[in-house]
């Protein structure tokens, strides 16, 4: 085991030199206010589903363009609590918000799920967004140019406002919010835990979006797009650089402040382990990881969720 060893302490030490702006912070405080500014507007119509254990809600809400996004929004009804603690799910990349059934554990649990579509991926949501050139091979390319037209921010505002609902939504114990996501959805897990303070646990499995300019140079899994977008137009690189380091995790990672469960697998070459140590080595919050040594991006994800659910118990949130 010592070359994984190595391996592993070499990333515990990795701390590339951080790519945030100096106008990095207000940025996401315009943006959010933004957001904030605009009526959520939730639709929610119940569900005929055939198990008599849990109601399915098909959820809507607007994002800050008008943008209606698609999610679900589930209770479990064999226990008689008013209120429930709430997992919020982000999914992975050009996935959806999926079917009811994939969230029987959480419900099981004693939880009431969110999980809700990232636009223009592969459920129902679409875009009202104008974006500024064309798409380049995936949603990763849009608006790449410019940090106020690019593709993530609507979607990192479209989570932000999903833990809106949640706080606001009668059923929710709005102080037992949970975050969780695996790959991109693991990203979205950490962009939030850092730019909103109201979710009491964050849980990232082998997740994304950090240390965005080595997974451009690496042509690492949905950044490879830029890889060539860079090839095509070598004169716009810094432009792009520019760009993505506002979504970068590894630039806000020091706003974390709720405790995170986090995994990496060492085989993993969608979603290198090394890149995200860069954001994980800069939380100071309560943290912890599991490393896969022979994994790859499915991040050993049957023997992982028993330590979720430990993580959950541990901190009161099931049980």
């Amino acid at each position: 085991m010592k070359y994984i060893d190595d391996r592993i302490r070499e990333y515990e030490s990795y701390m590339p030199e951080l790519t945030k702006k100096k106008d990095f912070d207000e940025f996401w405080d315009s943006t959010i206010a933004m957001s904030k500014s605009v009526k959520l507007d939730v639709k929610l119509e119940e569900q005929e589903y055939p198990s008599p254990y849990m109601k399915v809600y098909d959820l809507t809400y607007d994002g800050y363009d008008g943008t209606k996004i698609k999610g679900w929004f589930l209770i479990p009804t064999f226990t008689q609590k008013e209120k429930f603690p709430c997992l919020i799910h982000y999914h992975g990349f050009t996935g959806g918000r999926g079917v009811p059934h994939e969230y029987m554990t959480w419900l099981m649990m004693g939880m009431a799920v969110v999980a809700i579509d990232c636009r223009l991926q592969g459920g129902d949501t679409g875009s009202n967004a104008d974006y500024e050139g064309g798409l380049f091979q995936n949603v990763n390319s849009l608006g790449i140019l410019d940090k106020e037209n690019y593709y993530y921010r609507a979607v990192y505002m479209d989570c932000m406002r999903a833990i809106d609902f949640a706080e606001s939504n009668e059923r929710i114990d709005s102080s037992r919010i949970v975050l969780h996501g695996v790959s991109q959805g693991g990203a979205l897990v950490m962009a939030m835990a850092a730019l909103d303070d109201r979710a009491k646990l964050a849980i990232a499995d082998v997740p994304s979006n950090s240390n965005i300019e080595a997974r451009i140079e690496g042509e690492n899994g949905s950044f490879a797009c830029l890889t060539d977008y860079i090839r095509r137009f070598p004169d716009r690189a810094q432009k792009v650089y520019d760009t993505v380091s506002y979504f970068d995790t590894m630039n806000m990672a020091d706003k974390i402040k709720c405790p995170v469960l986090a995994s990496v697998a060492l085989k993993d070459n969608i979603c290198p382990a090394k890149h995200y140590y860069a954001t994980y080595n800069r939380i100071t919050a309560l943290k912890e990881i599991a490393v896969y040594p022979f994994n790859g991006h499915d991040g050993c994800g049957n023997v992982h969720m028993q330590k979720k659910l430990e993580f959950l118990k541990r901190y009161k949130m099931i049980g």
